[in-house]
């Protein structure tokens, strides 16, 4: 029997991960209502954009919100309406939560611009708890040939990793250069790799240097190295602001830079002469649409990707945070034991 209230992880007063912003609470279990899924969480992923709440870089939507956008876990309970999910099915919950449906953007395809969105994890509830409630219309259904640890990170540093991949419009073939090396680089190394990419890792961490030449990377070096050849196009994943202008200066003429993260360090003055002549194109990513999940979805347990994950009881989820803002995990963070929030 399930119980009526659920230890959960929220955020408190935003402030350095030091200061302990996380904490635990009573929360009530939640109920689906039409339309929606509640799931029982079995994994979830540890996001950057999880950090940036705790800490204040992204204000939460409101007060002791739960954080947790890269959730799996398996369905105990359907509200009215639901229609593509049966009692028992594994699914995943990610970041984009619910859209208007309405907006120009939205009827143009391009929901992840939605005027009036709703995320998991900052507007909703999310995944730092024993069960979350999700629209199933933005659920999605996970390849088998993923264990519950590995597909969390799929969830967001896998989907957004690819839309930012197809926004730097790399050519076939071509030369990419990626900027910071953990969740969501090392996934999408793997998808450009696997289509025919050259791709140079630019990170300070040696051990995520060496994570990169493992999965293939041609060449891997510091934060600001210059890479061994002009680049095609260039991923910003570190949401440092200093290394915008070491990514222009390494793209080709016609290059693209994509900036992935929600939040990012102030960008130094940039120098056209340097920086953007030569047609160079600076560029950021907002979200993604479900398109863009069941593409990266499909491709990813095609290739298959290898998921590089650190595991963390849910019991320690601050902790995870800490060694994320302290660049102490190689790969991607992941809360997999439920048994300290029943």
């Amino acid at each position: 029997m399930i119980s009526d209230t659920m230890p959960v992880w929220a955020v408190d007063v935003p402030g350095p991960i030091d200061s302990k912003p996380l904490r635990r609470i009573e929360r009530a279990v939640p109920d689906p209502g039409h339309g929606q899924i509640r799931v029982r969480v079995r994994a979830c992923g540890v996001c950057r954009t999880d950090l940036h709440l705790a800490e204040g870089d992204l204000m939460p939507k409101h007060r002791l919100v739960v954080p947790g956008h890269e959730v799996v876990g398996v369905i105990d309970t359907l509200g009215e309406g639901c229609v593509r999910f049966l009692v028992g099915d594994r699914v995943g919950v990610p970041w984009l939560a619910r859209t208007c449906g309405i907006c120009r953007f939205c009827t143009e395809e391009k929901e992840n611009l939605c005027t009036d969105p709703r995320f998991t994890g900052w507007d909703l509830d999310g995944g730092y708890a024993p069960y979350v409630v999700a629209d199933e219309a933005y659920a999605y259904e996970l390849p088998a040939i993923f264990s519950d640890e590995e597909a969390a990170p799929l969830l967001c540093a896998g989907i957004i990793g690819y839309r930012a991949l197809r926004r730097s419009r790399l050519p076939s073939g071509g030369r990419l250069g990626i900027y910071g090396f953990g969740g969501s680089a090392h996934l999408t190394a793997q998808i450009a790799m696997a289509e025919g990419a050259r791709v140079h890792v630019m990170t300070r961490a040696p051990e995520a240097r060496q994570l990169a030449l493992q999965l293939g990377a041609s060449s891997a070096g510091d934060a600001d190295d210059l890479p061994p050849e002009p680049l095609d196009s260039a991923i910003l994943f570190a949401p440092v602001g200093n290394l915008v202008l070491p990514a222009l200066a390494a793209l080709d003429r016609g290059g693209t830079l994509a900036i992935a993260g929600i939040h990012l360090s102030d960008i130094p003055t940039l120098n056209y002469q340097d920086h953007l002549f030569q047609e160079r194109n600076l560029c950021s990513v907002t979200a993604n649409t479900r398109n863009d999940g069941e593409e990266f979805l499909e491709r990813a347990a095609r290739i298959p990707v290898r998921v590089s994950t650190v595991p963390y009881s849910f019991d320690h989820a601050d902790e995870a945070l800490s060694d994320l803002a302290h660049d102490r995990v190689t790969g991607a963070a992941v809360l997999v034991d439920t048994t300290g929030m029943e």
